[in-house]
């Protein structure tokens, strides 16, 4: 059910964040051409829908057991006080978004989970629709990852639930194509994560794709040194060298990435 939940949020989100960026773009990837735009946001889609099986199936299920565990068991930080339901959900959001900042970077630092994490990075049009573009193969190592998380803060699944119906909004934001005053972005920036400091990361020089990791509290990288700012945003080339080939951006050359040993970047 979390993953239909899911599928749905983004699915409404990603419509509205769509129409504002063919109305107010803050770059021209596709210079006019909707065959080009159809095709890159379509693959990036379709990634999102198998993700979204395989996480209605797979981890859905291992969620549920883990859940029924921790509780047999009273693990977990959050089940040893009693701070009030209130509190202590406030507190597990907070201490799970720090999770997401450490694994994100963890992913940048570790060469086999970079095999998979770079196919999120090598779109060299960034748009809303990279924000839900990711290898299955991350999709099942960071549940992984979740099962073992999830029962050490004692968190719900609901706080789960949650915690994605805010995440996802929010990713699929500060990575949408879109134009925002920089007053704008600046006020918002204090709140979440937002385009212009999300563009940063994905950019091609290493310096700044291994920086302002954050998915929603930009304060992550403001207390781990890894915040970077950029004057120019427009000149910004998205991607990972190596991977701009047309092949490499067909849905077959997205899921074979792991298995390429090439990794360059520029220093």
């Amino acid at each position: 059910m979390e993953s239909y939940f899911k599928t749905g949020v983004v699915t409404g989100v990603i419509l509205v964040l769509l129409l504002l960026e063919t109305w107010m773009p803050f770059y021209s990837h596709f210079k006019g051409s909707w065959k080009q735009r159809v095709l890159h946001d379509g693959r990036n889609m379709a990634l999102a829908m198998m993700n979204a099986t395989l996480g209605a199936v797979l981890i859905g299920a291992g969620f549920f057991y883990q859940q029924q565990w921790a509780e047999a068991y009273h693990v977990g930080i959050l089940r040893q006080v009693d701070w009030g339901p209130t509190s202590e959900t406030i507190i597990v959001l907070i201490l799970f978004d720090g999770w997401m900042y450490a694994w994100h970077r963890i992913n940048h630092v570790i060469p086999f989970l970079w095999r998979f994490h770079r196919m999120h990075h090598s779109d060299p049009a960034m748009d809303a629709t990279t924000g839900i573009r990711f290898h299955p193969g991350e999709i099942l190592l960071s549940a992984a990852a979740r099962l073992i998380v999830l029962p050490l803060l004692g968190m719900e699944l609901w706080q789960l639930l949650l915690y994605e119906t805010l995440l996802l909004p929010v990713i699929l934001f500060h990575h949408a194509n879109i134009t925002l005053p920089r007053k704008l972005d600046h006020v918002l920036n204090f709140f979440v994560v937002t385009p212009a400091m999300h563009r940063v990361h994905h950019s091609r020089e290493r310096a700044e794709t291994n920086s302002n990791y954050g998915s929603i509290l930009p304060y992550w990288d403001l207390l781990a040194g890894s915040w970077r700012t950029r004057e120019d945003l427009t000149s910004i080339q998205f991607g990972v060298d190596g991977w701009q080939e047309t092949h490499w951006q067909t849905l077959k050359g997205l899921l074979l990435t792991p298995l390429r040993k090439i990794n360059i970047q520029k220093k």
